[in-house]
């Protein structure tokens, strides 16, 4: 089962999320209008430029927008979230070594202590926003259980790790379910809302050229929506 997992399954895995975000890549500025979207963005392409990168830059910041600051208890647990779950894999000392086994590839590694805090702090934010979602009328209305599942598959790579990490029971078995859960995910990121990963920035860009050209953004500052 750990070759098939290790071998197939994660050619498959990679497979899925780099050729699916590509297609989506593709699939999203075909989508756009040409009379509605391209064509100003050809003409004045640098003022487009400038408000995709303003839009961007300024929803990466902690409270770079009025709508992070609206939000700012659930603000922290968007990014204590996301940073967790972008850092933790990739810095991971256990994955960074199997980089280096099997292709030569090693990347600064986070202390073990380090990359369990941020295990443990995705955990806790996966938590909140699941008690959010039930306790606020506003969010449960519009939460289905697509939803639950598809916070359940992300959390699923940190929690099977953690307990294999620790060795909390079977290692074998929670190592096999990590690497399981991992590749779910990976597939599920091009296949689902998941796939905001990439959509995030075109849609950021795309709005962002939008009120940088057509909506006062060339005649005033404007402002990071």
């Amino acid at each position: 089962m750990y070759e098939f997992v290790t071998g197939p399954m994660a050619w498959i895995a990679f497979g899925v999320f780099f050729f699916g975000l590509i297609f989506r890549l593709i699939w999203y500025i075909k989508g756009l209008h040409w009379q509605m979207d391209r064509v100003a963005y050809t003409r004045h392409l640098g003022y487009g430029l400038k408000g995709a990168a303003r839009s961007i830059v300024c929803w990466l910041i902690p409270y770079g927008t009025h709508s992070w600051r609206y939000y700012s208890g659930f603000t922290i647990l968007v990014f204590v979230f996301h940073i967790g779950l972008i850092v933790t894999p990739i810095f991971l000392l256990g994955h960074n070594i199997i980089l280096d086994e099997r292709w030569g590839l090693r990347l600064p590694a986070l202390p073990e202590a380090t990359s369990d805090v941020l295990t443990v702090a995705v955990l806790a934010a996966v938590l909140f926003i699941l008690l959010r979602r039930i306790a606020l009328p506003e969010v449960r209305i519009l939460t289905t259980l697509y939803d639950v599942v598809l916070l359940l598959i992300v959390v699923a790579p940190f929690l099977t790790g953690f307990l294999a990490h620790h060795q909390v029971g079977d290692y074998h078995l929670w190592l096999i379910a990590h690497i399981l859960a991992g590749e779910i995910m990976l597939m599920a990121v091009p296949l689902t809302k998941l796939s905001h990963a990439l959509l995030f920035f075109l849609s950021r860009a795309q709005l962002g050229m939008d009120y940088g050209i057509k909506r006062g953004g060339m005649k005033s500052p404007g402002l990071p929506w």
